[in-house]
């Protein structure tokens, strides 16, 4: 706040110094006559007009005509740029418009193309089914057959070793020591018409 007043009360000062500075020299200003209203002033003003424009004039004399020539060049061949981009926007947007005016039928036949599509892999879907059906199917017959066959063979080698079981109970129980003195002296004659 303090910085603010200093600043009002300095840029108070300046003004009033250079009011009271600039007054006299704007009242003897306006107490003399003015040199360029004089008619050597105007004559001046008249020659230094004629000195510029004949400058400017003999500049765009020398080097306008170039530079317009030059200007007009690029002009034409930007208006043939832009003719030819023209050409082919148009040829392009006819070549849209065209696409356009079949888009209807175009976008029918995909659609019905698309049907067919479907039905056909629809088909092709159910027939490979089908035929994977039918293939599991005589895998599982065929597995049936065959477990089928492992356990009829494993009940008749459980029947084979429980009738041989029996029957070796059974002889065990009839045999005494005489039979089997028998048996061992009938096994040694026959190893011994073997070996003759």
């Amino acid at each position: 706040m303090k910085s603010f007043r200093r600043l009002l009360a300095f840029s108070s000062a300046a003004f009033l110094t250079f009011v009271c500075v600039a007054l006299p020299v704007f009242a003897e200003e306006g107490a003399k006559p003015d040199p360029a209203e004089s008619p050597t002033g105007i004559l001046f003003k008249w020659l230094n007009f004629a000195i510029v424009f004949g400058a400017i004039a003999y500049l765009v004399g020398k080097h306008g005509g170039s530079f317009f020539r030059g200007n007009a060049r690029e002009i034409s061949a930007r208006i043939v740029e832009a003719t030819a981009a023209k050409a082919e926007a148009d040829r392009e947007l006819s070549v849209v418009q065209a696409k356009l005016t079949h888009l209807d039928q175009d976008v029918a036949e995909m659609r019905s193309e698309a049907q067919r599509n479907w039905a056909a892999e629809s088909e092709r879907l159910r027939a490979s089914g089908a035929a994977e059906i039918e293939k599991i199917q005589q895998a599982a017959r065929a597995e049936l057959a065959a477990s089928e066959r492992a356990a009829q063979q494993q009940v008749r080698e459980i029947a084979a070793s429980l009738a041989v079981d029996r029957a070796a109970a059974v002889i065990a129980s009839k045999m005494n020591a005489g039979i089997r003195a028998k048996m061992f002296h009938s096994f040694l004659g026959e190893l011994g018409k073997g070996a003759k």
